[in-house]
């Protein structure tokens, strides 16, 4: 079985545990994550932790099995600003890729791409507003299809362990969650 590849986008002013989180998590559970930056190589998180990407949105790796989006304010609204990144994330989902937001991303990013439209989604309380063609539900983490929703930093985990699951299986999600010495809920 090949290695199961992801790509993570980061811009200036992204949520730093929503981010740090499944990069850790899918890493320990044997998953390539590649960090991109969108308009940068060096972004920012809202709490003022800078991150060297791996490279840069314009130029994504090959053959990923899906993106990563973190939240945060301005983040999210970085990510969907930008041309490149609402490029990968339309590619993927058109490819059936998995598609995973978390916080603010799922309103500001999928949102407006229609990736929600008509599914079952979760987003940060107050971001609901914007999901004006999906069913929005307070459920801390939420798989429909292809695409992996979340709530906020404090679901990082569970959100992780999510993505995990669906791009290996519930027992690779179980030895990582069980490894950070997480709750964990199939």
């Amino acid at each position: 079985m090949a290695k199961k590849k992801v790509a993570l986008l980061l811009a200036d002013g992204f949520e730093e545990v929503e981010a740090m989180t499944p990069i850790d998590f899918l890493r320990r559970a044997g998953i390539e994550v590649t960090v991109l930056g969108v308009d940068t190589d060096q972004p920012t998180g809202g709490h003022g932790v800078t991150v060297k990407t791996d490279g840069r949105v314009e130029n994504p790796p090959r053959e990923l099995d899906g993106v990563v989006i973190p939240g945060g304010m301005p983040g999210a609204t970085n990510v969907a600003d930008s041309e490149a990144a609402q490029a990968l994330i339309s590619e993927l989902y058109e490819a059936d890729k998995l598609i995973a937001a978390i916080c603010a991303a799922p309103a500001m990013v999928l949102h407006p791409l229609g990736i929600l439209d008509g599914r079952k989604a979760t987003c940060y309380p107050g971001f609901e507003k914007e999901l004006t063609q999906a069913e929005f539900t307070e459920e801390r983490v939420v798989h429909s299809g292809t695409v992996i929703t979340s709530r906020g930093p404090g679901t990082a985990a569970e959100f992780s362990a999510a993505v995990i699951e669906y791009l290996l299986d519930a027992e690779s999600a179980r030895k990582v969650v069980s490894a950070t010495l997480q709750p964990f809920s199939a």
